[in-house]
């Protein structure tokens, strides 16, 4: 077996003794509080809402927008984009049915014009128990410096950046928008000042593109507070030419990062979390490492995605959705709403990831990662 292949095993460390032993927090996993959580067909129950809030980004990252693509794109216009009140009507009704966190996304959640609105509307809602839901944003980072401060007084409560290099030149030569790292990484320092933690940096890792930065992340990450998660390179959407060759295994990655700083893994991961999580053994932060293909990660994901536009998707891999927008026009109440959410969701049984060499083989066209969020 060559080593590539070889699975990355280390001996597992209780994560309360680990936490302890390094005196940062524990975060519980949330739990639901309705007494009849909405369930799919795999009893899986409706927790997570990832909300859209513009199709448009201002970088043209190769596994996401690639500029071959988007180049004469048509964005949609402003008439089929939901509204702030309409999103947050639309959220208030999943707050209901037992979800307790909202991300917002894109493309680039930060080019919707006044976005701290829809920030401070979203933070008044509630959830099943009474209590503001985690609020959270995924940006990439290229305008956070100058809105940091901003969202978080708006009541926006931490946010997840995506960095692929730290080097500027692969940096910007991935984004293709001639965008410098250095703005990024103020945006980042900008977000920890105004208090949006704990703050996540994400990097989609590309054999031969930019693998050789894996070890500088996890170095200048290390010790800040800040969890560094490792993406494999994914086959979502149809247009970022994805193959298989170009996937780096997470296994390899968390190997690579462990030669020169030990990690213990974390034993029990949080309900819902794609990653799998390793703390550094000298207790000087944690990593996460998301094995998108290497690994089925589908058996209790409970994300439900809100296009721009107002379709309900179940799953980041789908082919369609569900149309919520119509009903929202149509003078539909929140009680109909509810029912066709908790009907669509009770149905739902996606398991991408599970049956990923069957579903590469079809021709159906997948719906784009920068339509729906990642």
């Amino acid at each position: 077996m060559s080593e590539r292949n070889v699975p990355f095993v280390i001996p597992l460390v209780d994560e309360r003794q680990r936490d302890q032993q390094r005196r940062l927090p524990v975060m519980a996993p949330a739990a639901l509080t309705t007494a009849s959580p909405v369930l799919d067909t795999l009893h899986r129950p409706l927790h997570d809402l990832r909300i859209s809030v513009t199709d448009r980004c201002n970088f043209r990252c190769g596994y996401c927008m690639p500029r071959a693509v988007y180049r004469d794109h048509r964005f949609l216009p402003h008439a089929e984009v939901l509204s702030f009140e309409e999103i947050t009507r639309t959220a208030r009704v999943f707050l209901s049915l037992g979800v307790r966190k909202l991300r917002l996304t894109g493309g680039e959640p930060l080019m919707r014009k006044d976005l701290e609105r829809l920030v401070a509307m979203l933070a008044e809602l509630r959830t099943l128990d009474g209590q503001p839901p985690e609020l959270t944003l995924t940006t990439n980072g290229s305008l956070l410096a100058r809105k940091a401060q901003s969202l978080k007084d708006a009541g926006l409560q931490r946010v997840t950046v995506s960095l692929d290099a730290l080097d500027d030149a692969i940096f910007r030569r991935m984004n293709d928008a001639d965008f410098p790292v250095a703005d990024v990484l103020a945006g980042i320092e900008a977000a920890q000042n105004a208090g949006l933690a704990p703050l996540k940096v994400n990097m989609v890792v590309q054999r031969s593109v930019n693998e050789q930065q894996i070890l500088p992340m996890a170095r200048h990450f290390r010790g800040t507070d800040i969890e560094l998660r490792f993406i494999e390179f994914m086959d979502v959407g149809s247009t970022n030419g994805w193959r298989l060759d170009d996937v780096l295994p997470s296994d390899e990655i968390a190997r690579r990062i462990h030669a020169e700083h030990p990690l213990l893994p974390v034993a029990h991961p949080r309900i819902g979390e794609t990653a799998q999580r390793y703390c550094y053994a000298d207790g000087s932060g944690s990593i996460g490492v998301v094995s998108s293909v290497t690994r089925a990660f589908c058996g209790d994901c409970n994300r439900a995605r809100l296009s721009t536009d107002g379709q309900l998707y179940l799953c980041l891999f789908a082919d369609q959705g569900y149309d919520l927008r119509t009903l929202l026009r149509d003078g539909a109440d929140d009680g109909l709403l509810a029912r066709a959410v908790t009907g669509t969701w009770s149905q739902r049984s996606d398991r991408y990831s599970q049956l990923r060499g069957q579903a590469t083989r079809t021709t159906t066209r997948k719906i784009e990662m920068s339509f729906i969020g990642g």
